[in-house]
């Protein structure tokens, strides 16, 4: 069943940050957490980690908690990672991205002005469409930036396992 969503999550960002990771929108289990990625069968906390040679304390499958949230806040902003999605709204069902309609951006000026950022990259092709269609012409160039796209780690991207998605997901060291 579609429904209108409002991205109620803050971005994770401070001005020693230098590189912005963008997924589309946070699916319902992220919503319901209050946090990103936190459907406990994405594998976005189990390839981050590993890409810096850290491992969690409180993996995907634990469940939702304040101490899992800031295990991985502090993880980001000690790594110089600043996590937020593309779409500010949008018509959605469920977690499908395939299924958005109606959607509007994010406004990352304050983060690329007073952040050290450079480096974009976005968690799957419907995010780096999206950023390419709305925030590309408007932040690129006047910011410096270049864009990439990594692989979805969503359960539904069964087509890369978690080797494959670490090896991918190494682009982002900084």
């Amino acid at each position: 069943m579609e429904e209108t969503v409002l991205h109620e999550i803050e971005p994770v960002w401070n001005s020693e940050s230098q590189l912005l990771l963008l997924g589309t929108m946070p699916s319902p289990a992220s919503r319901k957490a209050g946090f990103f990625y936190m459907h406990p069968q994405n594998r976005f906390w189990n390839v981050l980690p590993a890409v810096f040679g850290e491992k969690l304390a409180y993996p995907n499958n634990s469940p939702d908690s304040e101490s899992a949230i800031r295990e991985r806040r502090e993880f980001l902003l000690r790594n110089k990672i600043a996590l937020w999605d593309v779409l500010s709204s949008c018509s959605i069902e469920g977690a499908a991205d395939s299924s958005i309609k109606n959607a509007e951006p994010n406004d990352f000026t304050e983060i690329l002005e007073k952040s050290k950022i450079r480096l974009v990259f976005c968690t799957g092709k419907t995010a780096f469409n999206f950023w390419n269609k709305f925030c590309a012409p408007r932040y690129e160039e006047k910011f410096g930036l270049k864009c990439g796209c990594l692989p979805s780690t969503s359960p539904a991207n069964a087509a890369w396992n978690l080797e494959k998605l670490i090896e991918a997901y190494g682009a982002v060291k900084v």
